[in-house]
């Protein structure tokens, strides 16, 4: 009995050690609120793991951009200590240029240190005034030659200009080749009274029909000729007879003269000038300038004259009338000693004519120094009236000598190689040493050059001077 006790007991006891055992393997019961709370955690916690690692790359990324900017920095930093290493050396290179030139100088004496520091700063002044002063000379040229051309313009267009007259030809038409030994004479008396009467030469060659006067005075020579007309006409040919014929061309011509002066005048709407002053400016009328009538010339010069003192706002009639005058020498220069504007001014003054006329007459041709505007008036007219197309005409001898001045001129300043006359004499170009003058002395030399110009030709129109200068570099390779 108790053995059967102790074996169910002892069954007993392993039935229970197996039981605890199936509890002990058996897995736990499923807590699905728990379970669904851990999933939420987790979901959370990826969430939260995502966000840092996005902000781990921000950051990531923002330190390359920080290496990237220090590098740059890096480069930036050595190109800067280069450009001082640089810098450095060239401060070392001048300090020892300094002190050599300081070495240099304290050699000289006070009174040598002090000339050399003025020759430097004067030269310096000088060209920076040089530059400046052809800053200023540009500027005001372009304005002043914008209202000139509009000024010479306006008056061109309001003056009919005249073509170039012929001069006068001094040849008389015979009847018949027997007129030409009544001419001569018995031994040659009829032409020696009419030589010595009129102050003509007679040329009697043997041109058929005709019979030539030659004499430098145009007065003298027109007056011989209507002597000559006379005489043949009347037949009768003496000496007492060639008196008397040229006793009334003499008046005759001066009638003309007189007739010619008043007829401008009263053109030109002037008043009338001292009368013993028309029949010279009447001989006007009788001379020729490269082939342009003076006279013409005169009242021509006037009107482009009169037209650009109203276009400006200067006194009309003194311009019209110191342009109308300044040509007067010409009928007396053959008589007189200086040049036909001295003259001109002298005979201008003693006939009552104003100051500023006489003084305007005298400057034409840069005699003497133009100091009104009147004076430039007249001298533009002239220049205009001369050198318009078609006014007059020029032998070779004096355009051959013109451009030979103009390139003289031109080379006898310090510095010039060569000089050419170019355009019919209307430009000069120059050729410096380039060792010698620099560009800023071209600019001085240009200006000097056209100075000597206007100072010593007298010339149509207007000279442009170009100043070359041109530096070159040879070597040979072998």
């Amino acid at each position: 009995m108790e053995i059967l006790l102790a074996l169910v007991t002892l069954a007993l006891a392993i039935a229970l050690v197996v039981v605890v055992r199936r509890k002990a393997d058996a897995p736990p019961a499923v807590d699905r609120e728990a379970l669904e709370s851990e999933r939420r955690e987790l979901a959370t916690t990826r969430v939260r793991l995502g966000e840092r690692e996005d902000r781990l790359v921000l950051r990531e990324e923002r330190v390359t951009e920080l290496a990237s900017g220090l590098q740059r920095d890096r480069e930036k930093l050595d190109a800067e200590r280069s450009s001082l290493d640089d810098a450095r050396s060239q401060l070392g290179e001048l300090s020892a240029n300094a002190s050599r030139e300081l070495e240099r100088i304290a050699g000289l004496d006070a009174e040598a240190a002090r000339a050399e520091v003025l020759a430097a700063a004067e030269k310096s002044a000088r060209r920076e005034g040089q530059r400046r002063a052809k800053q200023i000379i540009d500027d005001s040229t372009a304005d002043a030659e914008l209202l000139a051309a509009k000024v010479v313009t306006t008056a061109v267009e309001r003056v009919a200009s005249r073509q170039v007259g012929d001069s006068v030809v001094s040849a008389v038409e015979l009847p018949g080749e027997d007129w030409k030994g009544r001419i001569i004479g018995r031994e040659g008396r009829n032409i020696r009274a009419f030589e010595q009467v009129s102050g003509v030469s007679l040329v009697v060659d043997d041109t058929p029909g005709l019979v030539l006067l030659s004499c430098f005075d145009p007065v003298r020579r027109e007056i011989a000729r209507r002597t000559l007309i006379e005489l043949v006409a009347d037949g009768r040919i003496d000496p007492a007879r060639i008196e008397e014929a040229h006793a009334a061309a003499s008046d005759e011509v001066e009638q003309l003269c007189i007739r010619a002066a008043q007829d401008a005048i009263d053109e030109l709407g002037l008043a009338a000038p001292d009368a013993a002053l028309l029949p010279i400016i009447g001989a006007l009328s009788f001379r020729t300038s490269y082939g342009q009538n003076v006279l013409e010339h005169s009242i021509e010069c006037a009107e482009l004259a009169g037209a650009m003192a109203a276009e400006i706002g200067l006194d009309v009639e003194s311009a019209r009338r110191a342009a109308f005058l300044h040509d007067l020498g010409k009928a007396v220069i053959t008589h007189g000693e200086g040049s036909h504007a001295t003259e001109g001014a002298d005979l201008a003054r003693a006939h009552g004519e104003p100051e500023e006329v006489v003084h305007a007459i005298a400057a034409h041709h840069n005699e003497i120094e133009a100091t009104s505007p009147l004076d430039v008036l007249t001298q533009a007219a002239d220049a205009i009236s001369g050198s318009r197309p078609g006014a007059r005409r020029e032998s070779v001898e004096a355009y051959h000598r013109r451009l030979t001045a103009l390139e003289e001129i031109a080379t006898r300043r310090t510095g010039v190689e060569k000089a050419f006359a170019l355009q019919a004499g209307r430009e000069v170009r120059v050729m410096v040493v380039p060792e010698e003058i620099d560009d800023t002395e071209c600019h001085e030399l240009a200006r000097g050059i056209a100075d000597d110009i206007e100072r010593e030709l007298t010339v149509p129109g207007r000279v442009k001077v170009t100043v070359i200068r041109e530096s070159r570099a040879t070597e040979i390779a072998s």
